[in-house]
């Protein structure tokens, strides 16, 4: 859903470089620091035409800046995913479950075909640009660049920009061991279902550590952290510890409290492709996944 708004703006003109939340603090006769992050955050700020939000934008003498004290002009809902960051190059959002991260067949509603949209009838000229993937069934972040640029440095630098990728997981029984690595070699079969191997089995290496935050007799809830992220890495490597992702129909064992694949990528740190700022991104634990444990009387939390 999109509500059009008209804000007016306000034209200022940089005369000495600096970066943008100062500057709109100073053009607005020194409003507070909290107002200008909204009025960045509310879309209420343009840089030579193209909306920007980050408070760190470097400005250079010259450039045009237009700032609207009104809320944004669109405000941008979907049942599939919200928008967490947002600046001329990338966008970063949150994906529900249920929908795909970029259309398999030609025509199919995906979270790019949602955000094209939600570009066009924001006036942006840019298009979503797939970077990295999520399962269907798995929520969580995901980067997209706007730019061809963006996407090109993200995709091909992907293992020295990204510096924390991390992961929560409701999995099946309880998960005696309170840290650890999985690694093995990942390799497809003729179905498309994903074996592990402890040795070369001419598959992809795969490595991820693993941190049990809180278990039962019936559950565990347990962070992830990828060194590589191979397809279904997380879902294997779950299954070869003998408890895999609960509501997990290729790799699980049937266990499905909440009616989902208890997958959702939290975490997600990597510098920007144009500026180099490292940029931090979490977000909570789904509360679907903590409702399992308030009915379990043997609950221990792991140290």
């Amino acid at each position: 859903m999109y509500n059009p708004r008209k804000p007016q703006y306000t034209l200022f003109t940089v005369r000495e470089a600096t970066e943008l939340l100062p500057f709109v603090m100073k053009a607005l006769d020194g409003i507070s620091r909290s107002k200008a992050k909204a009025i960045l955050s509310g879309g209420g700020v343009r840089v030579d035409r193209r909306n920007v939000s980050q408070h760190d934008f470097p400005l250079t003498v010259g450039m045009k800046v237009e700032i609207s004290k009104q809320k944004q002009r669109f405000h941008f809902q979907s049942k599939y995913l919200k928008i967490v960051y947002e600046d001329a190059q990338i966008i970063v959002i949150e994906k529900n479950i249920g929908i795909l991260s970029m259309a398999s067949t030609q025509g199919q509603l995906c979270v790019k075909s949602i955000l094209d949209d939600y570009f066009h009838k924001t006036r942006q000229k840019c298009a979503a640009h797939v970077v990295h993937r999520l399962d269907r069934d798995t929520s969580g972040l995901l980067v997209y660049g706007k730019t061809m640029e963006a996407e090109q440095i993200l995709e091909h630098n992907w293992r020295q920009i990204v510096t924390d990728r991390r992961y929560i997981a409701l999995a099946s029984g309880r998960m005696e061991q309170k840290k650890g690595s999985v690694e093995s070699w990942l390799k497809d079969n003729k179905a498309y279902i994903t074996y592990s191997s402890p040795t070369d089995n001419g598959g992809k290496y795969a490595l991820t550590h693993f941190r049990t935050l809180r278990t039962t007799d019936r559950y565990s809830l347990v962070e992830l952290k990828l060194e590589t992220g191979r397809k279904n890495q997380i879902r294997v490597h779950l299954q070869d510890l003998k408890h895999p992702v609960c509501g997990d129909i290729k790799y699980g064992n049937g266990d499905d409290p909440i009616g989902r694949l208890c997958l959702h990528a939290f975490r997600l740190d990597f510098y920007h492709p144009i500026t180099n700022e490292h940029l931090h991104f979490e977000t909570a634990v789904p509360k679907a996944f903590l409702s399992v444990f308030r009915s379990e009387s043997s609950e221990k939390t792991a140290d």
